[in-house]
């Protein structure tokens, strides 16, 4: 089975330089290329590409608010946010408007692969730790108490697995923590993920975090 790319960069030779990535895979192909947010979005309703890859700082539309739309109105297309710091601004905000992940732009083109794939298949490429990161660092501490109506549909055990999730960390680490097989935590993610209606363990984190069950630092 093909999976179809969508590429989008103001840059032509950055545009190039992922073609190649891409097309060095039998599986992958580009679907389309775009400049800017405006035309990856017109492209994005058009093809239904499986991914985008997406530039974020960009003229006409930039990739955040292109982000936004097309997770809106695409929930099945993924996308992997390209920047150019691991703690740039934008790659948070892309985080929170729907992006499963982050790569910076040097990253090996094997690197790039592998994002690629995991995020295809539904994994949240941008480490927790990464993660948390950039959540302490543009979160802030400034907000409101924990939010009862947001994490009332999970039950005790499931805040507790989310809020292990948030602090970066993996399935394993957590069975360890809690006494329970990594089976058992792989079903509490997949319920709280569902509860939640989250599209990967990256946005789990940010709940968790927006909701105030887990607080910047701690």
């Amino acid at each position: 089975m093909t999976t179809r790319v969508l590429l989008c960069d103001d840059q032509e030779l950055v545009r190039v330089g992922l073609r190649m990535i891409v097309e060095s895979q039998d599986d992958l192909v580009v679907a389309a290329e775009a400049a800017n947010g405006e035309e990856a979005v017109a492209k994005a309703r058009e093809l239904r590409p499986d991914l985008v890859l997406m530039d974020v700082r960009m003229p006409v539309l930039d990739g955040v608010a292109a982000t936004g739309r097309i997770c809106a109105e695409l929930p099945d297309v993924r996308v992997l946010v390209i920047t150019t710091f691991d703690l740039d601004e934008y790659a948070y905000a892309a985080l929170r408007a729907g992006a499963s992940g982050f790569l910076v732009k040097d990253a090996p083109s094997d690197e790039m692969l592998v994002a690629i794939r995991g995020v295809l298949r539904g994994d949240a490429m941008v480490s927790p730790s990464v993660t948390r990161r950039l959540l302490d660092r543009y979160l802030g501490d400034g907000r409101d108490p924990v939010d009862v109506a947001k994490l009332g549909v999970l039950t005790e055990r499931e805040k507790d697995v989310l809020g292990l999730i948030a602090r970066g960390l993996s399935n394993a680490e957590i069975a360890a923590k809690l006494y329970i097989g990594e089976t058992t935590v792989k079903t509490h993610v997949g319920r709280i993920l569902g509860k939640l209606r989250l599209r990967d363990r990256v946005h789990a984190v940010v709940f968790a975090y927006e909701s105030g069950l887990v607080r910047p630092g701690s």
